[in-house]
């Protein structure tokens, strides 16, 4: 266990070597990450106090480098500082982290990194619980979180240069009424699970009717769980974007409201890069102004159970025999390739 006087040692004696180092040039990060994100783990900037629900939330999982994917922090040494950042009272491992001395702002304080990719995380100070006494001070956005599978284990490791494919993958989209897009991704191959909630606001833990009223800022959306040998991010992605308005700001159909928006989630840079280059591809093709948010994944919360798997259980009732039968066919029409086998040889 790490204590000040380990974490003041490091900062001026040397900090241990890690078990790999991914370096990039400033303009190779910028191209990668958000200019909020770059700003903060390129630039040592910090984030707005209270600006990311992240510092609400504790349940089990791991928080990752938002540049490299190294492991840095398990849920387990996470707790309330009340201060307005997610605070952690050790590192996962001791040589996941680098200190340094920092002298800026007139005043002494230790700084801290990523050991393997040099992002600037935060700072750590000595007014942390017991039985460490430190509290890691770290901005939200330079963290992605992992959450954890069954049997508490995260769902994934540290990152290297030639990361493995995973076995499932998660993916956030939203384009208005959630029952619409559940129904249409379930029926693609690959899938394994499709959840309907909410994302992208600052209340924790919404309701139907809070999301409704547009005062949390959350949109609906849904998640998918994938397996990524059977189909794409690309391939979810020109789903979505091809089973919505996506011209249209903050409406589908009957339904307006900010909580109906177009919306993708990504979850690392390759995902960033895969949506922005699609956006812009629908962008041309349409030839309209695409009004499609891009933004960082931090918090999906599931929507009541009576919004979960609404078109299986209610086929037949008016809404989903003209609203959503009719999506379905355009869909089943144009992604066949997409469909398993069985479904597409029934068509």
């Amino acid at each position: 266990m790490l204590r000040w006087k380990d974490v003041i040692k490091l900062g001026t004696s040397g900090n241990p070597k890690p078990d790999l180092r991914v370096e990039k040039t400033a303009e190779e990060w910028r191209e990668l990450l958000p200019p909020e994100q770059f700003h903060i783990t390129r630039e040592a900037g910090t984030e707005r106090r209270n600006s990311s629900p992240m510092c609400r939330l504790f349940e089990p999982g791991q928080y990752a480098c938002v540049c490299c994917g190294t492991l840095l922090f398990d849920s387990g040494e996470k707790f309330n500082s009340g201060t307005g950042w997610p605070s952690f009272t050790q590192p996962i491992k001791e040589d996941a982290i680098a200190y340094h001395i920092d002298s800026s702002y007139g005043m002494t304080r230790v700084e801290v990194t990523c050991n393997v990719c040099d992002a600037h995380l935060g700072h750590v100070f000595q007014n942390g619980p017991e039985p460490s006494g430190l509290r890691y001070c770290i901005n939200a956005l330079s963290l992605n979180k992992i959450h954890a599978a069954e049997g508490g284990k995260a769902e994934a490791s540290a990152a290297t240069e030639t990361p493995k494919q995973p076995a499932e993958s998660k993916a956030t989209f939203g384009g208005g009424c959630f029952w619409c897009t559940e129904a249409i991704f379930q029926q693609l191959k690959g899938v394994k699970k499709v959840e309907s909630g909410y994302s992208g606001g600052d209340a924790h833990d919404p309701t139907y009717h809070e999301v409704c009223s547009g005062e949390t800022g959350h949109a609906e959306v849904i998640e998918v769980t994938y397996d990524p040998t059977q189909i794409t991010f690309e391939d979810l992605l020109r789903v979505h974007m091809s089973t919505h308005n996506p011209t249209s700001l903050n409406k589908q159909g009957a339904d307006t409201g900010t909580q109906y928006r177009s919306i993708i989630f990504y979850r690392d840079a390759k995902e960033k890069a895969v949506a922005e280059r699609t956006v812009v591809e629908y962008r041309e093709r349409l030839g309209k102004r695409v009004f499609t948010e891009i933004k960082p994944f931090e918090q999906f919360y599931r929507a009541e159970s009576s919004h979960q798997n609404y078109y299986r259980r209610n086929e037949g009732t008016g809404y989903c025999e003209s609203v959503i039968e009719p999506k379905l066919a355009r869909f089943r029409e144009k992604f066949a390739h997409l469909l398993p086998a069985k479904s597409a040889a029934g068509m």
